[in-house]
């Protein structure tokens, strides 16, 4: 028998296991023209959470009794078509099902002799091309400047700060441990980390560890984080916004400090996006972390849940900050 996990029912407020559902279905087979697959690592991603209300967003919600689907990668088993045969490894857009078929329309083949395979669910997937190309199209990173970024020991911010390095700015980051902090600071080479729980006056530290101002601050966090870091902004600082996490769980919108007049005074620029925003550009993007990769001048942390009974559970730690860089599941 098969397996899969399904949306039982929309959360309100944080998402609980009840939420979920385990199902039990025939095993899938290949016909004319598909590949059947296995799934062997899943990408849990905090934007799912916006997926299950039944809003209008950049993407569908998902649909009750239907299977929850996130990036995956998956083994080829068995083949019927002539792009793909058993062995191969492949990544995409799948259910949340131990096996299923494809007929290989949105799947891109990996090779796991250049990098582990989860790799391509984090640094030279969806989370590395996120990373990339917010910063570099919107944050628009200069020699000896200045870039915050929140959500620093998470699967984007740890690359975009990383990035940021590379290209020579000076890099702080936003965390809530102090071990995610020395992560960052010593695996990572960050600047500089702060711990946004044990900090008693945000505002006031981001001040101290950026005297100079803050030239690009990458969002991925917002609420009162946010609110420390905009009051630091330069003239015509840059501001990506990649996610919310902080809000995504609350049953309504807050209300917190007006920004309008300093973005107008300081001519800033902040702007959401998702990185197919910038599909034109994906190639290069690869091509760059890829070569950063393998040349030592970038590292990734994982945090590897095992078991597909866990996936549900992996997906609620993310708001809770028990990963330390891009949570996958290993099945």
């Amino acid at each position: 028998m098969n397996q899969s996990i399904t949306l039982l029912s929309r959360p309100s407020g944080k998402p609980e296991i009840s939420n979920f559902k385990f199902e039990r279905e025939s095993m899938p087979v290949a016909n004319e023209g598909e590949a059947l697959l296995k799934t062997r690592f899943v990408s849990v991603d905090p934007y799912m959470r916006g997926r299950m209300n039944l809003s209008e967003s950049y993407i569908p919600p998902f649909e009750i009794d239907e299977p929850i689907e996130s990036g995956i990668v998956a083994e080829v088993i068995s083949s019927a078509n002539p792009a793909f045969v058993a062995g191969d490894f492949v990544s995409g857009i799948l259910k949340w099902k131990e096996y299923q078929t494809s007929d290989g329309k949105e799947l891109v083949k990996v090779d796991a002799n250049k990098a582990p395979l989860s790799a391509y669910l984090g640094i030279l997937g969806m989370t590395g091309l996120t990373a990339y190309l917010g910063l570099i199209k919107i944050g628009m990173p200069k020699y000896g400047e200045t870039l915050v970024v929140s959500g620093a020991a998470g699967a984007v911010g740890s690359i975009v700060g990383q990035i940021g390095k590379i290209l020579g700015c000076k890099v702080i980051g936003i965390v809530g441990t102090d071990e995610k902090a020395t992560l960052l600071t010593q695996k990572h080479g960050f600047d500089d980390a702060l711990n946004y729980r044990t900090n008693v006056n945000l505002r006031a530290s981001i001040y101290d560890m950026c005297p100079e101002g803050v030239d690009i601050y990458f969002d991925n966090v917002g609420g009162e984080i946010s609110d420390a870091v905009m009051y630091n902004l330069n003239r015509f600082a840059r501001v990506p916004l990649c996610g919310a996490i902080s809000l995504y769980n609350a049953p309504e919108a807050g209300t917190g400090p007006r920004f309008e007049m300093m973005m107008v005074l300081k001519s800033i620029l902040v702007q959401g996006f998702i990185y197919h925003n910038f599909s034109d550009h994906i190639p290069e993007a690869l091509t760059k972390l890829e070569a950063w990769l393998a040349a030592g001048k970038m590292s990734y942390t994982e945090t590897i849940i095992d078991g597909f009974q866990n996936l549900p559970s992996a997906f609620i730690d993310l708001f809770e900050g028990r990963n330390e860089g891009k949570m996958v599941v290993k099945i």
